[in-house]
């Protein structure tokens, strides 16, 4: 089910000082105020960490100042956020992608009062997940995680984290309803487990656990709307991504090969199709979808038994799964429903630049901070839009890119969205350029 309504992620986004928490009262275990939640929390809360990332950028002072030439100014900002270590002995940190993206330094606490400095391993903001280490930590108590493909709506759960700056707080709750798809701030997210304990700013990042005290997920939004409403990644769902950020650093994408756009009223009309949802085929290349019959026209309107409302969630849903998985596509042809089996592939680096050069009309290389543009075709769209030889693109889909390499990871991934915001550097000016698919 898609619910189109405003989501927040769980992050506080103003300064706000750590508090250390007061040390738990040490109880008898056959205490009945021993319960299995006090069991879980003093189980877990060692391996909860606080995050605060802060970030300093350089803007005008005034709005005047670029128009007199005069130099930008520093700026500090702070947010706090939530985590949970998954590998003590390597220091290794889960929180949430919109925790420390862009931030120019990461500080983690944990519940004894250390703090470490943290690098970012990797962060996948289609998923909301990042893999933080700590420098220097070893030996760290870690979570144990639980198999989140078998969670039952009703069960009891519990979230820790760093709400409003507050350390360690605990709120207990049950699964509400399972397999959610919102749309929040950075995208669609499907797949997600819903509970109504309490998930507050500051929370992001933090863990969701079963009454075991293994972790089931990592919390990561609320509706906007009120209280109650709080949604959390499944752990097993992380856990794929955090294997490929540990291997090789990101998540390669997956992609049948096809492009496609929303169903209008209209054109539901003219295809005979039921209702005006679906994804419309605009293109098929080659690869899976050319190799399954699909073809232009056709309307996809589901994927692996979940229903495809429009090109968001076609594309929320194709993440979720790895390339050589099979799933089964539903679409209209005709006015008439059919149903075949594929394969995702993956969407390589060789793929992703043919697809550059032939949409785009420009090549890259590797520059210092970015790619540097190398050639630019004569009546292409990067000439259309002003792109020249030696601009450095610094920035793809709201990525900072540092090289080809990631110039290409971010081209894969906004290509999907078929719009792509390029952050072009010329001299001592940065500008922002929109290009269409």
């Amino acid at each position: 089910m898609r619910i189109a309504v405003p989501f927040l992620f769980c992050l506080l986004l103003t300064p706000v000082g750590l508090f250390s928490p007061r040390a738990a009262f040490a109880l008898d275990a056959s205490s009945p105020r021993m319960t299995p939640v006090v069991k879980a929390v003093s189980q877990v809360a060692p391996a909860v960490v606080n995050i605060t990332s802060t970030l300093i950028e350089r803007r005008p002072a005034t709005p005047f100042d670029a128009f007199f030439g005069m130099p930008n100014q520093p700026y500090r900002s702070e947010s706090v956020g939530s985590g949970v270590i998954i590998d003590g002995g390597e220091g290794l940190v889960l929180t949430n992608a919109h925790v420390v993206n862009g931030a120019t330094s990461i500080s983690v606490r944990l519940l004894d009062g250390r703090s470490f400095s943290a690098d970012v391993v990797g962060a996948e903001p289609d998923f909301d997940i990042a893999v933080l280490r700590l420098d220097g930590a070893k030996n760290l108590p870690a979570v144990r995680m639980a198999d989140s493909t078998d969670l039952m709506p009703g069960e009891t759960v519990i979230a820790i984290g760093n709400p409003f700056g507050f350390s360690h707080t605990v709120t207990t709750g049950v699964i509400s309803a399972l397999d959610r798809t919102i749309q929040a701030e950075d995208g669609m997210f499907t797949d997600l487990i819903q509970t109504d304990a309490a998930i507050n700013p500051g929370n992001s990042g933090g863990p969701l656990l079963n009454i075991l005290g293994e972790l089931i997920g990592i919390n990561t939004a609320i509706d906007a709307r009120g209280e109650g409403i709080g949604f959390a990644i499944p752990i097993h769902k992380a856990r794929r991504v955090v294997e490929e950020i540990l291997g090789k650093g990101h998540v390669t994408p997956s992609w049948l090969a096809l492009i496609g756009q929303d169903v209008d009223p209209r054109t539901a009309r003219v295809l005979r199709l039921p209702s005006p949802e679906g994804l419309l085929i605009t293109e098929v290349l080659d690869g899976p979808a050319a190799k399954a019959g699909l073809k232009p026209g056709d309307v996809v309107r589901g994927l692996d038994g979940h229903p495809v409302s429009d090109r968001d969630v076609y594309l929320s849903l194709l993440r979720n799964h790895q390339p050589g998985d099979d799933l089964a596509l539903e679409y209209y042809r005709d006015g008439k429903a059919a149903t075949v089996t594929l394969s995702p592939a993956v969407f390589d680096d060789k793929t992703a630049e043919s697809l550059a050069q032939r949409r785009w009309g420009a090549t890259v290389k590797d520059g210092r901070n970015g790619a540097v543009v190398d050639s630019v075709r004569p009546g292409s769209p990067a000439e259309g839009l002003g792109l020249a030889k030696g601009d450095l693109i610094a920035g793809v889909g709201g990525r900072a890119v540092k090289g080809k390499t990631d110039y290409l990871d971010a081209f894969r991934r906004a290509y999907l969205n078929q719009q792509i915001l390029l952050r072009v550097v010329r001299g001592n000016r940065v500008y922002q350029v929109r290009m269409g698919l």
